[in-house]
């Protein structure tokens, strides 16, 4: 007599919805998670030294995080290993490398100095982190994209802001030390960075077909880039202060370049909000 077939069991019929076993997954396609699993664990483990006082190794870590959190997707492409569960862990990654890992080490750095004000900039900045990641996803996945689209960025990318929003603690191993005041001025700056983040200001993103190097000046970019690694690893705090100061101080020059080609304020469209309007209908 002919055993029953039990639809649970090794490749029944609904075993494939439980996703592919692991040694059915090519090791090209295991890379760039693994990537973002490292990715993950040094914001972690930045958010750790801080609490235990080593700020210099909590901030080297958070932005050794938006460093592998950056190159993750680029491997996958380069490998050919893309995949939607890629996706979505990029996704999560993001929120910890480039929203609580810095806030945290932020406010236990010199925001706690400012108790609840401290905290709650700290807080508003990992929502607008959170927010600028989720409006991201939304217009990327957009059927019809805007041609602005692969030239600029609506508010400061995530990435950007983990950097800008730590300019008090480069600022404090320079030898300002942590205080009321300092953790004042601190607050309204992370503030100010969080704000960034949400906006709708035009950033440029450096991904165009223009933006490509002509050949002449392959060779004095490539001079400007090793100089600028080499004042970082002489002067690490002192480079990424002026790296922040010029970043910040780029912010009007490419909104005007928006304005200029495209005569008006870039518009999230209606891809955002009919997210939001439709989030709760399918659970009904």
């Amino acid at each position: 007599m002919k055993t029953p077939f039990h639809p649970y069991e090794p490749n029944g019929p609904n075993d494939e919805a439980r996703g592919p076993r692991l040694r059915q997954i090519p090791l090209r396609v295991i890379i760039p998670n693994l990537i973002t699993i490292l990715a993950i664990c040094a914001g972690l483990t930045g958010i750790r030294l801080a609490f235990e006082n080593r700020y210099e190794l909590a901030v080297a870590m958070v932005l050794l995080a938006a460093f592998l959190d950056g190159i993750d997707g680029r491997v996958a492409r380069l490998l050919k290993a893309t995949s939607k569960f890629g996706v979505q862990m990029d996704s999560l990654a993001d929120i910890v490398n480039f929203g609580v890992a810095p806030a945290l080490v932020l406010y236990v750095f010199v925001l706690d100095q400012a108790r609840s004000i401290g905290w709650i900039a700290a807080l508003i900045f990992a929502i607008a982190a959170g927010l600028r990641l989720a409006r991201f996803n939304v217009m990327s996945e957009r059927e019809n994209k805007a041609s602005w689209q692969s030239e600029y960025f609506v508010g400061v990318p995530a990435p950007a802001g983990a950097m800008l929003v730590l300019l008090p603690v480069y600022v404090g191993f320079l030898g300002v030390p942590p205080s009321t005041p300092f953790a004042l001025i601190s607050s309204a700056y992370t503030v100010l960075i969080a704000f960034l983040l949400v906006s709708r200001v035009p950033v440029w993103s450096g991904k165009s077909e223009g933006s490509r190097i002509r050949r002449d000046l392959v060779l004095p970019v490539m001079l400007v880039v090793v100089i600028y690694v080499a004042t970082l690893m002489s002067f690490t705090w002192e480079t990424m202060v002026v790296t922040v100061a010029l970043y910040l101080a780029s912010l009007p020059f490419g909104a005007r370049a928006w304005y200029r080609k495209y005569g008006g304020w870039p518009s999230t469209d209606t891809a955002v909000e009919n997210q939001f309007a439709g989030e709760g209908e399918d659970e009904h």
